[in-house]
């Protein structure tokens, strides 16, 4: 039995708070990893891998027999949000702030840590800090490093607070998880030309007036259907200051999504024909890039068999409802490695939404996440 104390929870809660008051933004999270550094070493962990795949920290922690190899994953990154909740423990750096809860996962892990290094029968379990998740770039670096596959766990776990769900509660289900992503954006280059004679230019006015609705009109299905595709458009951009000039450049900027990487890819054809036919017909330049890809989330039935385990075993109240959701998690991306699932632990039902400026992690979820993933630790190793 891996027992998580008062005094982890005591210790953990206060880290939570230091880190809510500390954030960093994606790729940035050097003083935090430190931090979570020192914790993994302090609570007994046999080995510390610092600078995964840029900033991410692994903690090894061996049982005093043989067995599989769980990993379990938290994230160490905040958004580049003005926070609102008015909590004393409020972000000390302005337009940057914890409003996703990855302060509150942090935490869970390093109560588990304390735990660990107390000693637990078998196997051995890999507390992963990955960095990076809100842009999507951080599992993909983190596979890249190769020091990772030295770390070759059996089964990968990870949770999720989500506010909307009844407080401790959990949803998990086999399958789709969490939807796939991509930022595109579009340029268009055409001519400038005297605002008193825009005939003599190119302008992309039309082109992007015209994508804006096109592109939306690739929307397809009602999420979670297997067809879903949804297209919003995040900005659109034309011309400078001046008054005196008619605009030859534009740019528009727009979310893909879909439920699955095989319709993402069959989205993505779609648009970028859509977008180039627009360009010719306008006899304009165009480039297509992409930013934030996340692929597609799906739950293993291995892993989620191991946490269906846990949360029966933990006395939490779980079911189906809450899974798949909208958004997107670069948790998918690890499913490369082992076998993987992700649960939602219900932060309350009347909370602030996530990446909401009012938004600040529940303290009482640390001891029910905690709790899970230690009886996760006994089933699966």
């Amino acid at each position: 039995m891996i027992d998580v104390t008062n005094d982890d929870l005591t210790a953990a809660r206060a880290l939570r708070r230091r880190l809510h008051a500390r954030p960093e933004l994606s790729g940035q999270e050097h003083e935090t990893a430190r931090i979570i550094a020192a914790e993994m070493r302090g609570a007994g962990a046999h080995e510390v891998l610092e600078g995964l795949g840029g900033t991410g920290v692994a903690a090894v922690f061996h049982g005093t027999g043989p067995g599989r190899c769980l990993m379990i994953r938290a994230e160490l990154d905040a958004l580049p949000i003005l926070e609102e909740s008015g909590v004393p423990w409020s972000s000390e750096h302005d337009g940057v702030a914890h409003m996703c809860g990855h302060d509150g996962h942090m935490a869970i892990l390093v109560a588990l840590a304390r735990a660990l290094g107390r000693g637990f029968a078998r196997g051995r379990v890999v507390l992963l800090f990955q960095p990076a998740e809100e842009d999507g770039a951080g599992a993909k670096a983190v596979l890249a490093d190769p020091r990772t596959a030295g770390l070759a766990p059996d089964l990968v776990v990870s949770l999720h607070n989500l506010p909307g769900l009844p407080i401790g509660s959990a949803a998990l289900a086999d399958g789709p998880m969490g939807s796939a992503s991509r930022g595109m954006r579009v340029r268009l280059t055409g001519r400038e030309a005297h605002a008193s004679s825009p005939e003599h230019g190119l302008s992309p006015r039309r082109a992007l007036s015209r994508l804006m609705e096109g592109l939306t009109d690739l929307d397809e299905g009602t999420f979670p259907a297997e067809q879903f595709a949804l297209v919003t458009v995040a900005g659109v951009s034309m011309g400078g200051t001046a008054f005196g000039v008619a605009p030859g450049r534009g740019e528009l900027r727009a979310t893909l999504r879909t439920l699955t990487d095989e319709r993402m890819a069959q989205l993505v054809r779609d648009a970028e024909a859509l977008v180039r036919e627009t360009a010719v017909a306008d006899r304009l330049g165009v480039t297509i890039d992409y930013h934030e890809v996340f692929e597609a989330t799906s739950n293993h039935p291995e892993a989620v068999k191991v946490l269906r385990r846990a949360l029966d075993a933990a006395g939490v109240e779980h079911g189906p409802e809450g899974q798949p959701w909208r958004p997107s998690e670069d948790f998918g991306r690890l499913s490369a490695l082992a076998p993987a699932a992700m649960l939602f632990l219900g932060a309350g039902e009347g909370q602030p939404p996530l990446h909401d400026p009012r938004y600040d992690f529940p303290d009482a979820l640390i001891e029910v996440g905690a709790r899970i993933f230690a009886e996760a630790v006994t089933v699966a190793v």
